[in-house]
């Protein structure tokens, strides 16, 4: 598996689309309102918000992704990187910041290959 991780609107998906080659129909987007990513596609997007959905679900995101492990190994993967920036005072907010770095510490240990972009640069981290 391939994690793909940044900022907002740091190139993650067109880095993705243009070095494997991904069509947009190949790539899975996750929302906040549903809890469960289609793993039939090659790729799956916006990761931090299927932990949203997660959070407000009461689902651990790590824990659906374990049990799943087998149906996305072969798979990129791509992540906004919320960690940053200032602690948010709703408490739900907090929680969806916690499982995002739950979910992407996991990832990163389990990737074979972990990329952050930043401004649009690749820079590889393992």
């Amino acid at each position: 598996m391939i994690l793909i991780i940044g900022g907002a609107y740091q190139g993650k998906l067109s880095y993705a689309m243009e070095r494997f080659s991904l069509k947009k129909e190949e790539i899975f987007f996750c929302t906040e309102r549903r809890a469960q990513i289609d793993f039939s596609q090659r790729a799956a997007a916006r990761l931090e918000e299927f932990a949203l959905a997660c959070v407000r679900e009461k689902k651990e995101a790590r824990a659906y992704l374990e049990e799943r492990r087998e149906q996305w190994e072969d798979h990129i993967l791509l992540c906004a990187d919320i960690s940053a920036g200032v602690v948010p005072v709703d408490s739900g907010m907090r929680a969806w910041r916690e499982m995002t770095g739950r979910m992407l510490a996991y990832l990163s240990r389990e990737s074979e290959e972990t990329v952050r972009m930043f401004c649009g640069i690749a820079q590889r981290l393992k």
